[in-house]
């Protein structure tokens, strides 16, 4: 992994609005999981990191960006064990 502080100056960063990304589980709402699912694809656009979209516990009166917890996942996203793994399955993928 690379070290170097400033490894943002020259990244490509693909930024993901998680509710119309993806929807694993068929309720129409993009989710957690199903950016986790589709990382390979992500990779693949050689990328070097992911910027996520709000996706913490919201009111949903500004679609998550009225957050009202930022050490949570709004239900509809998902859960923070997801989170932890699309964290992982992105650095096994060389992502940040």
């Amino acid at each position: 992994m690379n070290k170097n502080p400033d490894w943002w100056r020259g990244a490509v960063i693909y930024q993901v609005y998680p509710r119309s990304f993806f929807d694993s589980n068929g309720d129409g709402i993009g989710d957690l999981p199903g950016i986790t699912a589709k990382l390979d694809y992500i990779a693949g656009l050689n990328v070097d990191a992911i910027w996520l979209s709000p996706f913490f516990t919201s009111p949903m009166k500004d679609f998550g960006y009225d957050v009202a917890d930022y050490r949570d996942v709004d239900p509809i996203f998902g859960t923070l064990a997801d989170f932890d793994e699309l964290v992982s399955e992105a650095h096994d993928r060389g992502l940040k």
